[in-house]
């Protein structure tokens, strides 16, 4: 926990504070890696930035709290739902396969996605005829080739492999944070409040599954205005009603004209841009950094990607599935479990972890701005993310939570758009800070595309 979270303060730049902060409760998810001490270390930096911020602005320094079990659970599902139930998180035939040398994961959710991998291998109606499809293929032959027609696939490597590989090297000499200072100064003021440090900011939220929108509900639930865009067509059902509590969501195409004056419009008055498109799809539209720090002076920019910000895969579309078998972690984990199939780890670690981050750098990029006037973008990656969990290597956990050990958690009732639902109590608490939603989950495109 400590190692997690040392590097994690240092990569923000947060003073190393390791008595103001309490862990509580036991356990941990079973995996090859420290999953739940990921989990709370990277919720406890998001509150260290939350702490350090009001300290700058009200000279008191909140007592932080992180429960371990919740932690965990949070990294998986908040919401258990009444009455009606989620849709299922993974298309049909998304998943891993062997190949004639090794083992493939094909990530099918996007319609588009599947389409493009059945370019290449012939439609399947069922994983049976996928697998059959994929056996006669080799598994770099058949990444590249799914790559190539505009889909996701990832190929099972070990850590070992991915330490040499071009990507490999270059993601894992970018920092776990990138700041970076813009030329533009603002001079605003803070309108927050200890109950909510973040009212009166603006968040614009052009990110999709998974850890963007993990990033914009943290900055909700400190009172800022999340609105979220997405595209006319997008949709991801089975992750928004976990993803939108607290947000507005609405639908805006950046190819058509009136919405791109809608959207620079939005961009004009926002102060904190998160994104989480291919690192070159913002500036193919014509809103590159540049552009986007013309409209918005005083922005704050936060982006993400799968693989990093430089080598050859900078551009390649990926999710936090893939990032795992190409960076070792599934095959660590069929190691550890002696297996003889991929194993990747219990829960979507590196989306969460990541997503976290994002909500911690913006806040630490806001308190810079409302202490001196400056301005900062931050970049993260789920693959440097992937290298801060390989880094503290390979644990046993022999009191390992089960997911019905979440049931005496206290949840609360939230009257969702698809019925009502159980929603678990945060793991992080800080003096007078509640971190509260007003907005309950909902579905996208639901609001108009404008700031309250």
């Amino acid at each position: 926990m400590t190692d997690f979270l040392t590097s994690i303060q240092a990569a923000l730049g947060l003073p190393q504070t390791p008595e103001a902060i309490c862990f509580t409760s036991t356990g941990a998810l079973p995996s090859a890696f420290a999953v739940t001490d990921l989990a709370c270390a990277s919720i406890a930096a998001a509150g260290l930035a939350v702490a350090e911020l009001l300290c700058r602005q009200t000279g008191r320094w909140p007592s932080l709290e992180v429960d371990r079990r919740l932690a965990s659970f949070w990294f998986a599902t908040s919401l258990r739902p009444v009455g009606w139930s989620v849709p299922p998180l993974w298309d049909p035939i998304a998943g891993d396969y062997a190949t004639r040398d090794g083992w493939i994961r094909l990530h099918t959710n996007a319609p588009h996605h599947r389409a493009s991998a059945e370019r290449v291998l012939g439609q399947c109606a069922d994983r049976a005829t996928m697998a059959a499809k994929v056996s006669q293929w080799g598994k770099t032959e058949l990444e590249q080739a799914v790559v190539d027609a505009g889909g996701c696939a990832a190929e099972m490597r070990s850590w070992e492999q991915w330490q040499t590989h071009p990507q490999g090297v270059a993601v894992n000499a970018e920092p776990l944070i990138h700041f970076a200072a813009n030329i533009h100064q603002t001079e605003k003021t803070w309108q927050g409040s200890v109950a909510q440090p973040l009212a009166g900011i603006k968040v614009l939220d052009l990110t999709r599954v998974l850890a963007g929108p993990i990033a914009s509900r943290f900055l909700a639930g400190l009172g800022a205005d999340v609105l979220r865009v997405d595209p006319p067509d997008w949709n991801e059902p089975g992750v928004v009603p976990e993803v939108t509590l607290g947000k507005r969501c609405t639908r805006l195409n950046l190819h058509d004209k009136s919405d791109r004056a809608v959207f620079e419009a939005l961009l004009k008055d926002t102060d904190i841009l998160l994104h989480g498109y291919r690192a070159d799809a913002l500036e193919r539209l014509g809103y590159g950094q540049d552009e986007r720090q013309n409209i918005a002076p005083g922005l704050i920019d936060v982006s993400l990607n799968a693989y990093g910000w430089c080598g050859p895969w900078q551009n390649r579309r990926g999710f936090d599935s893939l990032v795992q078998m190409s960076s070792g972690i599934a095959d660590a984990g069929m190691h550890w479990k002696k297996t003889d199939k991929p194993t990747p780890l219990p829960v979507q670690a590196l989306d969460h972890g990541t997503g976290y981050l994002m909500a911690a750098s913006a806040i630490r990029a806001l308190t810079e701005r409302l202490s001196s006037g400056h301005c900062s973008s931050a970049r993260l990656s789920l693959a440097r993310t992937a290298k801060l969990l390989l880094e503290h290597g390979q644990v046993n956990t022999p009191q390992a939570l089960r997911a019905e050990d979440a049931g005496d958690q206290g949840m609360l009732i939230e009257q969702t758009s698809w019925g009502p639902a159980h929603r678990l109590q945060v793991p992080l608490k800080m003096t007078g800070t509640p971190l509260q939603w007003t907005i309950p989950a909902g579905e996208l495109g639901s609001h108009r595309a404008q700031w309250w």
